[in-house]
């Protein structure tokens, strides 16, 4: 599968080093799977939410509880697992969501994957970093937009959305959004125990 690469970055220079690369070997099948798993759980929740608020009291209850429960929904399946899952985007909503870095590469990586015909569906990026004194695992995955995606974040909003937008998030830049855009991504990280 072409679209995952993994690497063993140590002070920003790739480096193999037997014993290390041993008990790596077998890590990123495993974190893959486990990486997967919670995306999938974690949208599937966020989904739900969204959708269930935006058809029994429309946009502007969704944007209420995408702003009070994404956090908690993000924190729920980073409870049952070694991960910290979240969102980012190059254009986010959330302050609290802006990428580092190495998001910000991974995005930009998502956005000439797709210009090349990749399909999102498909995409995902896998790595492991040193950060400090640990080996941290880093994922990805793109969150494609859908068509319910642009009653929020689309070229088009009504009056009522932006303003409500606006005073949720004063300084949001996630919206002019069309289907089939990237949206932003799943983002996740877990320090690992390899000594």
């Amino acid at each position: 599968m072409k679209s995952i690469t993994t690497k063993l970055l140590f002070a920003g220079t790739l480096i193999s080093l037997p014993f290390l690369a041993a008990a790596i070997e077998t890590l990123p099948n495993q974190e893959i799977q486990q990486a997967r798993s919670l995306v999938k759980s974690f949208g599937s929740d966020l989904k739900q939410v969204l959708k269930t608020a935006m058809q029994t009291e429309g946009p502007l209850k969704a944007l209420e509880v995408c702003n009070l429960q994404a956090k908690p929904i993000a924190d729920k399946n980073s409870s049952v697992s070694p991960w910290n899952i979240g969102r980012t985007s190059l254009r986010v909503r959330n302050e609290n969501n802006i990428a580092d870095e190495w998001e910000t590469s991974v995005l930009q990586q998502f956005e000439k994957r797709k210009k090349a015909g990749e399909d999102l569906k498909n995409m995902e990026y896998s790595e492991i970093i040193k950060s400090g004194d640990k080996s941290v695992y880093r994922y990805m995955k793109p969150i494609p937009t859908a068509g319910l995606c642009l009653t929020c974040h689309g070229t088009k909003l009504s009056n009522d959305v932006h303003d409500k937008v606006k005073a949720l998030y004063p300084e949001d830049k996630a919206i002019g959004f069309n289907v089939g855009d990237i949206r932003g991504a799943f983002t996740l990280i877990k320090t690992l125990n390899v000594e």
